[in-house]
């Protein structure tokens, strides 16, 4: 192997973030998504954020989804994939992972949780209004992911061939 090659290896952000759903029933059950509305950045989010040095990227998504919202799921299927070219933040890869529908308990949960202080609120969006409560890149992201989540599209998480476990 040419060691030569990766001395200096490009640095790169890995994004990890969860789309997760749930039947609002105050809407006549149309599906919502959970979004975060962080301290550092205009507009709403998917829940989510950086993989740190050598943590598995499922387990980076998992992390974040639980500090930001108190949800702790198996995240194993990848709805898409977004490059990010240098703007504000260094060049990136963002992978969403399909956190499923919650059950009324779940959302119960989260309705009530207390999130970190970097994160100023949670919130139930419809999709037909995502873009206006997102700036565009996100808001596209979601709503490819959404549309890979209804499809039934979506790739498993490999590590090093082998497919993710559930749990």
């Amino acid at each position: 192997m040419n060691d030569h090659l990766m001395r200096k290896p490009p640095a790169r952000r890995l994004g990890q973030q969860a789309l997760v759903l749930h039947e609002n029933p105050d809407l006549g059950g149309e599906l919502c998504v959970l979004l975060v509305d962080p301290v550092y950045r205009d507009g709403y989010t998917l829940p989510g954020g950086s993989a740190e040095a050598d943590e598995l990227p499922h387990l980076a998504a998992r992390r974040h989804l639980e500090s930001e919202t108190g949800l702790a799921l198996p995240l194993r299927t990848i709805l898409t994939v977004d490059y990010v070219s240098r703007d504000n933040y260094p060049e990136g890869i963002n992978f969403v992972y399909a956190g499923g529908v919650l059950s009324p308990r779940q959302v119960k949960a989260v309705n009530l949780y207390q999130p970190p202080e970097n994160i100023q609120a949670l919130h139930w969006v419809p999709r037909a209004t995502l873009r206006d409560v997102m700036p565009p890149d996100q808001s596209r992201r979601v709503h490819d992911a959404w549309d890979a989540w209804e499809h039934g599209d979506g790739l498993p998480l490999l590590l090093r061939g082998v497919p993710v476990p559930i749990n």
